[in-house]
């Protein structure tokens, strides 16, 4: 994933929905104890804010430097890089030590990871017994059946630049392996549906897009996604460029902890040898 968000990183600070603080609250239910969490792939620090209202420290770390310039900052918030280079041992370090985490999220990014490696590092980190490991993703925007089906054109046009381990969000983390114990919330192969209502302006809704790594890439190579054509029938659908819509984002959550299961994990990771488009 590394370099995937560099360059819309502006963009992506205001583009992507924020979750609900239900959601946060929920995860905090979940730990007995509450004095770390680690925020992996945090990005500009959205989901790590969230946790902080209920832990006593957040790490968030990211291997995107340009999205951690623009993190948003928090008194129990501490951002950290964590380049490809670094080390399983530099990197457990960092964020506090083995058997030391009570809460370990990552909002919209699992599917980026080397999974062997990180569940490996996510089963030294959190606390034995008690922690808990959340991952989450949205993979759909539902505005109404008139712009649902020009969202879906769209979206189609964008499968040749994605990287292929999108695959896991298209599916809805249904074939994300997930070797952990549930706790009620999800579990591997079936995970939580969770809806995200958002008051949503055209302007939000293109830059939304525009963040989309594939849009990015596409771009990259010379093609334009978003053409003046592509945009005015966006417009017109959605009822003027000044119109805020009511949409919603349909996410899907999984929360789980390390169960003795997890304790020497090794991952079938599926090999996705074609991205297919998922039902928007």
């Amino acid at each position: 994933m590394a370099g995937l968000f560099d360059k819309q990183a502006d963009v992506y600070l205001d583009a992507r929905p924020t979750y609900p603080k239900e959601w946060y609250s929920k995860l905090a239910v979940l730990t007995p104890h509450h004095t770390l969490a680690w925020d992996v792939g945090t990005g500009n620090g959205q989901a790590a804010l969230s946790v902080a209202e209920h832990y006593e420290q957040v790490i968030g770390t990211d291997v995107s430097e340009s999205q951690l310039q623009r993190a948003m900052l928090h008194p129990r918030v501490r951002y950290a890089h964590t380049p490809l280079s670094i080390t399983d041992d530099e990197l457990i370090a960092l964020v506090g030590g083995e058997d030391s985490v009570d809460l370990v999220t990552v909002a919209q990014a699992v599917h980026w990871f080397d999974l062997p490696k990180f569940y490996n590092l996510v089963s030294r980190v959190l606390k034995k017994p008690g922690g808990v490991f959340a991952v989450w993703c949205y993979n759909d925007i539902e505005v109404d059946p008139t712009f649902d089906p020009i969202m879906k054109r769209f979206h189609d046009t964008t499968l040749p630049f994605w990287d292929k381990n999108i695959q896991y969000v298209f599916d809805g983390y249904k074939t994300l392996p997930f070797p952990f114990e549930s706790v009620g919330f999800g579990s591997e192969g079936n995970p939580l549906p969770l809806d995200i209502p958002k008051q949503l302006s055209f302007e939000g809704f293109l830059k939304m897009l525009r963040s989309w790594s594939a849009v990015t890439t596409a771009k990259d190579q010379g093609v334009d996604l978003l053409p003046e054509k592509v945009v005015k029938e966006f417009e017109g659908a959605w009822g003027g460029s000044k119109l805020v819509r009511s949409v919603s984002y349909k996410a899907l959550c999984l929360l789980e902890k390390l169960g003795c299961e997890a304790c020497d994990i090794t991952v079938q990771v599926q090999s996705n040898p074609a991205i297919t488009s998922p039902k928007l």
